[in-house]
């Protein structure tokens, strides 16, 4: 295998410089308005579930093996029956498309390019048709509306645009306490006040490349795929209405769920090996163990560490797959050694698509797929499958 690392020529000159993802992350601060990087950055409460994520990845350490033959080594991976490039793709992150230019689509066709997975948030303000039809392949992320009618109208609208995978979060019975929200300004609905038009004079390229030209061409955004119907729009006082009330909901709705669905069904937010095992049971295909980025419960564990206890639950019953603290090629690695087959990330792909659009997507997947390679090459392992927990100390 020969994969070229370093500088990639015609990398357009806001990017040339970005060599990891977290370089995507400090250029994102100096573009968006405060308030919109908060929003991606933040978690709840004292961020310490934020934390806990990147800490998990940096306690565990390799042990690799030398004088491999590794010159046929690949980064692809099977998942639900189809082949990808790597074996990560990118976790929904909400109301991308304030953040970049029609974000959602900037993300699925970025990752339909470089042929892995993208997940459209819920919480999105472009049509999940639109979306489909640009980047066939997009997997849907749902959010359970609290009304049983709501929630099968929802599924049928879904299946009817054609998604093959539908990803149902189930971590968000309320919301949580996100008090770095309100210290950076942010607010649903987000409300203009003259905090914000500052902020956003002072980010004329964001102004003028993403708020203006979305208000010019597309109009007001709204919630577009909250319901079957069209949802709130950005600004309204019931966007936030239209998100509560789920605390009643349990397992009933998702076995509701699986009867209705003919695609893969993945269950998101997982943390317990007991709900893993009622997840297989209720006919999940899949489920991603995640704390939703630190953004929910402050003080949950990381996805990483409940990993190994969730493999010797389930095994192979069900695709594993990981969230939450993912940055450099060997965090893919290190997870695939504890048992997961896939794993995804939103943060850093969501600040690709605000700094450079979808050529900053593009460019992120490469950084992180040669990491991936790279890394493999140094380990002495040839393809994913021969990740196993004796790469690690």
């Amino acid at each position: 295998m020969s994969v070229a690392y370093g500088r990639r020529a015609g990398l357009p000159r806001r990017l040339s410089k970005i060599l990891s993802l977290d370089d995507f992350e400090i250029a994102a601060q100096s573009h968006l308005p405060r308030p919109l990087f908060g929003y991606i950055s933040g978690g709840a409460e004292d961020c310490a579930s934020v934390k806990a994520n990147r800490e998990a990845y940096a306690a565990r350490r390799f042990r690799s093996r030398v004088m491999v033959d590794v010159s046929k080594r690949t980064t692809e991976t099977s998942l639900f029956g189809r082949q990808y490039s790597a074996p990560f793709g990118i976790a929904p992150v909400g109301i991308s498309a304030i953040s970049a230019y029609r974000g959602d689509i900037a993300l699925a066709r970025a990752a339909l390019s470089a042929n892995i997975p993208a997940v459209m948030s819920g919480t999105s303000l472009i049509k999940l048709e639109d979306v489909q039809a640009a980047a066939p392949g997009t997997w849907f992320q749902l959010y359970m509306p609290a009304d049983s009618r709501r929630l099968q109208a929802l599924v049928d609208r879904v299946q009817r645009a054609g998604f093959e995978t539908l990803v149902v979060t189930v971590d968000i019975p309320v919301w949580a306490n996100r008090e770095n929200n309100i210290r950076t300004g942010f607010s649903m609905p987000l409300r203009p006040n003259l905090r914000l038009a500052f902020d956003g004079l002072r980010r004329p390229r964001w102004l003028a490349g993403t708020f203006l030209r979305t208000l010019l061409q597309h109009g007001m955004p709204h919630f577009e795929n909250s319901f079957a119907e069209r949802g709130a729009p950005l600004f309204s006082s019931s966007a936030i209405r239209d998100t509560t009330g789920r605390d009643h909901l349990n397992w009933a709705q998702i076995q509701d769920i699986r009867k209705a669905w003919r695609g893969n069904l993945v269950i998101k937010g997982i943390l317990h090996k007991d709900d893993a095992v009622r997840a297989v049971s209720v006919g999940a295909d899949g489920v991603i163990l995640s704390n939703h980025g630190g953004r929910q419960l402050d003080g949950a564990e990381s996805s990483l560490n409940v990993l190994p206890g969730v493999v010797d639950a389930i095994g192979s019953k069900a695709v594993i797959m990981v969230d939450g603290g993912i940055r450099r090629g060997a965090d893919v690695l290190k997870a695939l050694a504890l048992g997961a087959k896939f794993v995804f990330a939103g943060r850093p792909f969501m600040y690709a698509a605000a700094v450079g659009g979808e050529r900053g997507v593009v460019h992120a997947i490469e950084l992180l797929r040669d990491e991936v390679d790279r890394n493999m090459a140094m380990l002495g392992c040839n393809t994913t499958d021969e990740i196993s927990v004796d790469c690690l100390s």
